[in-house]
């Protein structure tokens, strides 16, 4: 078959076992993502902010002292920290997503474009 341009069924059962070997590893990634607590912080740490590792808020902390000042400073503190958060959090996401898929290399005609 291997005339035709097909590859090796030895090549797709390789193939099928690393995928299904992704996804379990992909499902408890997104176990401990869920379980994981990322903060964001203000550059001064009146405003700290954490979110799962995938990203869902969890909760805010507010230091006292800015209700004392203007709407304007508490909002941009917020944003901040909120900033700061999504970043940490999409930073690790990814890292913890090229760690997972990092060694995949199928190898088969048609599916990596470098084939």
């Amino acid at each position: 078959m291997a005339g035709f341009g097909l590859p090796n069924f030895g090549q797709i059962t390789e193939a099928f076992k690393k995928a299904q070997q992704i996804q379990q590893d992909a499902q408890k990634l997104q176990e401990e993502l869920d379980a994981m607590e990322l903060e964001g912080s203000s550059q001064d740490g009146r405003v700290s902010i954490w979110l799962s590792g995938n990203q869902q808020p969890l909760r805010v902390k507010i230091d006292e002292s800015l209700l004392k000042e203007e709407l304007a400073i508490l909002e941009s503190k917020v944003l901040e920290a909120m900033q700061t958060a999504h970043e940490s959090s999409t930073t690790n996401m990814k890292n913890r997503m090229q760690e997972l898929t990092g060694g995949l290399n199928l190898n088969l005609p048609g599916i990596n474009d470098d084939n």
